[in-house]
């Protein structure tokens, strides 16, 4: 009886055909699309008044209109203190680590600002700050009255810690400038001239910010009766300042302010140049 040929020695078993990879499955990145499709649609519906859930207790807010993606608030109070109004856009994907991501307008007079802010319940980093204005719009924020001129500002970081019922800056990163600057009690009047505030950058080894953190900032002049270089230092937890520098006239001084810094040259002699040297504490 005729036997069939058993396989050869050494020769490989044919391997079934390789079947087709199966596509994965869509379902995770529908429903990623369809939660962020409902993160929009709420935050598009819900009022503007929603945002004040991510207020820190120290902002309050009221006369609301738009919605809490992109709304706006009529009136705004920073610790009890009238402080304008403010037109925000919200960063949808930022609320899901229940953040405020957001693009803000803040007026207050003829003062505009525009920057973005990260913003949770116990710490304020904005960044991109740019704007300005008429110093007297800023007399609500504690600046004497009186005083006039014309301030801008760039400041490419600042952040803030919250707690309870204050508000306390930690660092800065920019400048602030400002230009014709008077006051009735300062030489009567006189134009002061022009000034730049450049907040030194906080270094990547300093210390992460806390209740006592101090800030340091130089400030030059930028054309007028004075010539001013010095450096300004600010403690946080203390609410205390103290300015260090120099002061000097320059030829089209005003009688009156030139009588002021005669007077004080008789408690401070004036160095080689003719520099008068001038240490001044102050708080916040």
């Amino acid at each position: 009886m005729p036997t069939s040929p058993s396989p050869r020695r050494g020769a490989k078993a044919q391997s079934p055909a390789t079947r087709p990879a199966q596509p994965r499955s869509l379902w995770p990145r529908l429903a990623l699309i369809g939660v962020l499709a409902a993160i929009v649609v709420v935050v598009c519906v819900l009022p503007a008044s929603m945002i004040t859930r991510f207020f820190p207790p120290t902002i309050k807010a009221e006369d609301f209109s738009g919605s809490i993606w992109h709304g706006s608030a009529g009136r705004i109070a920073i610790n009890g203190r009238p402080a304008g109004a403010l037109e925000w856009q919200v960063h949808p994907l930022a609320l899901l680590r229940l953040d405020l991501l957001v693009d803000l307008h803040w007026v207050k007079g003829g003062f505009v600002l525009d920057g973005t802010a990260d913003c949770t319940r116990t710490r304020l980093a904005a960044s991109g700050i740019i704007g300005g204005g008429p110093l007297a719009d800023l007399q609500d924020f504690g600046l004497a009255a009186g005083w006039s001129g014309t301030a801008g500002v760039h400041l490419s970081g600042l952040t803030a810690e919250l707690s309870g019922d204050s508000a306390m800056l930690s660092s800065a990163t920019g400048d602030i400038t400002v230009s014709d600057v008077a006051s009735p009690q300062v030489a009567s009047g006189a134009n002061l001239g022009g000034y730049a505030l450049r907040f030194n950058p906080a270094h990547e080894h300093d210390a992460p910010p806390s209740s006592d953190t101090e800030m340091s900032a130089t400030l030059s002049d930028t054309g007028g009766p004075l010539e001013v270089n010095a450096t300004l230092q600010l403690s946080i937890k203390a609410r205390r300042g103290l300015f260090t520098g120099t002061v000097k006239e320059r030829p089209d001084i005003s009688p009156a302010l030139r009588s002021q810094l005669d007077s004080l040259a008789q408690f401070h002699a004036r160095d080689a140049e003719g520099r008068l040297p001038v240490d001044l504490e102050f708080t916040f």
